[in-house]
């Protein structure tokens, strides 16, 4: 709702409650209130011109623009909320309970919630203001930062923290040559000391980011050979042509401490447990509150002031927000960074223990007591896997095993691993959304077996999802401790999970689905069955999809090698290896396009999408296209989709390796693999980065040494950056860590499992990913190589086949015994291009004729 009236939904003497900020925090704040049924008639006043979004996710919308929303203008409607976009509360009267807007409007107030976050912190730096002078907090910066981007060659971060590092990320995805300045000694310094600082230095760097540290920016000048030169404090200077400032944030408590509210000494809204201020009937929440004369910063504490809050304003003393424990995990320009407690060691009479392994880019500190039984702090950089244990044994005071080192030393031993059984019921296992190990047991014992209904239930492991695999541990654990086992039916076809089947087809050499089904199954097998039965078969033998015994397995795309639209024809997609292609090639696709009257586009994969075609139009399109030389795309299929890739060496000033050599060799040895889930691969000739290999399940990025391995990383609904599996690898090291990786994906992922989730939930994480894959720990290496040859050599265009089968061709037919076209199917132009009219058009249509 934006109107200004009260909802219509509201009680006639409702109490009204004012929500200043939407915000991540601000919108938990309501989403608490609604699942709990307030009582209140809600007002919410955002300063932006859209709802909450994830500000985590800011980075994101410097590539393909995801979805970072938080809330739909629908859930506002819903629950008849009030919101206010693009209005900005400018002053609060305590004494009347009204706040008031630029425009003199009053809003009456019973009760007020400041969620109004923080602000950019601007170093005091002459010439801050000219053009292309920018802070970094907001979708409105972001898009002022792409504007200037447009303009810009090169960018410049002022600040080296958490925020001025995903900035940084921002700048590399422009395409600008990019640098950080950071006042202090090294990167991160709230949360890493010295060492783990250098190291993530060393690693940024081999990104193509420079890094100044210990440099003060006094002023912003005009430069020489650039837009601005920046000079700092030592006399040197750097040119540029946009500076972004990231340095840290303040609390936006200006209009709490106009109207009279007691603030923190650090700034902030001084808050109690209840997070009510010195004035009961207004609360704060989130960056603008200080809690204890201290503000955090983070998403999590403000979620829990936010459960606090809401339970205060219902009526409840509990939850209360006692403080947040001063840990981090999160990944930095695909950097993992760790930081827990004392990460200083500043504590008394502390004792560090430290493995600093450069071979493996690796860096582990613990900071334990002089004792040797308690965990003070951590820092982890380059591998996190070991986080969620260290911050148990520190948040909930656990003692230490006999040998604290053997925690982070690089294989530790099973006795040294704390496992979900010797958790205590209170210990915090999602941080973002404050849910304990209990309330996870609790939510078990009342029905929940699956990890997805876990997770609805709770909200563990629904925000970062860095909680994800301990929430399986513990979900296993009480399984184990209930004495009941957990379903993995496939269906109810099948007492057996898909990981179970690929096995039993793979060890026993069944070839079809009767045969599976009659030894291991029972019934004729349904929609959910068939197509991972199909999957699996495909990932085994390579055998074509549309023989008599498979094509009854296949879902609607897949039945016809096709992409089924939402207007009823279908997309057609040739396999343009690598995005290289020849003039000839070219004008290939564009005479079919213009003779079947196709709707063309450029997809994201560098490849071309060719869209309208109708059922019965495939085969004499496909025949086309095959003669020219074109094979499939598999755009139809849970199948590798593109290797994208930049121009390389071959073009490119920066390039360092061929990529494009490289992505063609990829995608035309993968080209087909049936898979779980689609799969996408990208090669970039350089660390600027230009194909977006960290987005992709199969990332490779050039080195002057060779070739860096990236996996399990996707651009879906929820973005993951990819993570660096090997360095420096040579070609052919390269292909047979790749064969190792995908046939392992294929072997143990569940029904529809992109690499991202199934990475997620693997036991032992990245580094029991590298043993398997690099160090053949399962003895399994040669076999899975072998595997993928096989796979390789049977290989065949699934369209080339089909042309030559008459009875696969039957098929494509609009009417079963007639190759005539349908004449019932009325043709209407969308977007230049025809495509078949909707039910209640070809009425219009209709009408047209018969009045002419």
């Amino acid at each position: 709702m934006t109107s200004n009236e009260r909802s219509d939904k509201a009680e006639p003497n409702a109490p009204r409650l004012i929500v200043i900020g939407n915000g991540m925090v601000g919108q938990r704040l309501l989403e608490e209130l609604t699942r709990q049924g307030s009582p209140y008639d809600i007002t919410v006043f955002c300063e932006e011109p859209c709802p909450a979004y994830d500000r985590i996710q800011l980075s994101q919308c410097f590539g393909d623009t995801p979805d970072i929303a938080l809330a739909k203008e629908e859930f506002f409607r819903e629950h008849g909320i009030t919101l206010l976009l693009d209005k900005a509360a400018m002053g609060i009267d305590r004494v009347s309970r009204c706040v008031y807007t630029a425009d003199g409007q009053a809003y009456p107030y019973d009760k007020l919630v400041l969620a109004t976050g923080a602000v950019p912190y601007i170093p005091p730096t002459e010439g801050y203001g000219q053009p292309h002078c920018l802070p970094y907090r907001t979708l409105r910066d972001v898009d002022l930062i792409k504007q200037s981007g447009r303009d810009s060659r090169s960018g410049v971060v002022i600040g080296g923290g958490l925020l001025g590092l995903e900035a940084a990320g921002a700048l590399l995805k422009l395409k600008l040559e990019t640098h950080i300045v950071e006042y202090s000694s090294h990167l991160m310094a709230m949360q890493l000391d010295k060492a783990g600082g250098q190291l993530l230095r060393e690693k940024i760097e081999a990104m193509g980011i420079q890094v100044h540290t210990s440099r003060k920016t006094q002023a912003i000048e005009t430069g020489a050979e650039r837009r601005y030169r920046l000079r700092f404090s030592d006399g040197d200077f750097l040119e540029t042509d946009m500076v972004v400032f990231s340095a840290g944030i303040r609390p936006a408590d200006n209009l709490a401490n106009v109207c009279g509210l007691s603030i923190g000494e650090r700034g902030g809204v001084a808050i109690n447990g209840h997070c009510q201020s010195s004035d009961p009937n207004i609360y704060a929440i989130g960056d603008v509150a200080s809690w204890a004369n201290a503000t955090f910063g983070l998403v999590a504490p403000g979620y829990d002031m936010a459960r606090a809050c809401a339970a205060h304003l219902l009526g409840r003393t509990e939850p209360v927000f006692n403080g947040a424990s001063p840990s981090t995990k999160l990944k930095l320009l695909g950097v993992e960074v760790g930081s827990i407690g004392d990460a200083h060691g500043k504590t008394a009479d502390s004792i560090s223990c430290v493995v600093d392994d450069t071979l493996s880019g690796e860096y582990r500190k613990l900071i334990v007591d002089k004792t040797g039984k308690r965990l003070l702090g951590a820092v982890l950089v380059g591998n996190t896997s070991s986080f969620g244990m260290l911050d148990q044994y520190f948040s909930n005071q656990l003692p230490l095993p006999p040998q604290p080192a053997a925690l982070i030393a690089p294989a530790a031993s099973a006795d040294t691993l704390i496992g979900a059984d010797a958790l205590p019921d209170g210990a915090q296992i999602c941080s973002c959304n404050n849910v304990s190990k209990g309330e996870l047991c609790g939510a078990i014992a009342s029905g929940c077996a699956k990890l997805e209904d876990l997770k609805a239930r709770t909200r563990a492991g629904t925000s970062c999802g860095g909680c994800v695999p301990l929430v399986k541990q513990v979900l296993d654990a009480e399984f184990k401790r209930l004495g009941l086992e957990v379903d993995k039916s496939l269906c109810e076809h099948f007492a057996h999970s898909r990981q179970e089947l690929y096995h039993l087809v793979r060890v026993n050499g069944i070839r079809d689905f009767k045969t599976l089904i009659e030894r291991h199954g029972k019934g004729k097998g349904c929609d959910i069955c068939k197509p991972v039965a199909a999957s699996i078969l495909a990932s085994c033998w390579n055998d074509y999809v549309l023989s008599q015994s498979n094509a009854p397995l296949q879902d609607s795309n897949d039945a016809f090698l096709a992409n089924l639209q939402k207007d009823g024809t279908y997309s057609v997609v040739p396999r343009i290896p690598g995005g290289e292609i020849t003039p000839e090639k070219l004008i290939v696709i564009g005479e079919v396009a213009r003779k079947y009257s196709l709707y063309t586009k450029i997809t994201g994969g560098q490849r071309i999408d060719l869209f309208g075609a109708r059922v019965e139009q495939l085969p004499s399109i496909w025949k086309e296209l095959v003669d020219a030389g074109f094979e499939s795309g598999h755009a139809y299929g849970k199948a590798l989709r593109t290797a994208k890739s930049c121009v390389g060496s071959t073009w490119c000033r920066f390039g360092v390796q061929d990529s494009v050599g490289m992505a063609i060799r990829l995608e035309e040895r993968y080209r087909g693999l049936r898979a779980p889930h689609k799969l996408k691969m990208a090669v970039s000739g350089c660390t600027r980065e230009c194909a977006e290999a960290q987005s992709k399940d199969v990332g490779v990025i050039a080195t002057e040494k060779g070739w860096n391995l990236y996996v399990c990383g996707n651009g879906g609904m929820r973005p993951r950056h990819a993570e660096l599996l090997a360095c420096d690898l040579d070609d052919a090291a390269l292909i047979k860590a790749i064969d190792r990786f995908l046939m392992f994906y294929i072997r143990t992922a569940d029904r529809l499992q992109r690499t991202a989730t199934w990475r997620e939930g693997l036991e032992g994480g990245l580094g029991y990913l590298k043993q398997v894959v690099l160090a053949d720990s399962l003895g399994i290496g040669d076999e899975l190589e072998a595997q993928m040859q096989a796979l390789v050599n049977a290989y065949e265009c699934e369209w080339a086949r089909t042309l030559k089968d008459e009875k696969a061709l039957r098929r494509f037919r609009s009417i079963v015994n007639d190759n005539t076209p349908d004449e019932h199917i009325v043709h209407v132009m969308e977007r230049g291009q025809p495509r078949p009219a909707r039910p209640e058009e070809r009425v219009a249509l209709a009408a047209d004729a018969v009045e002419t």
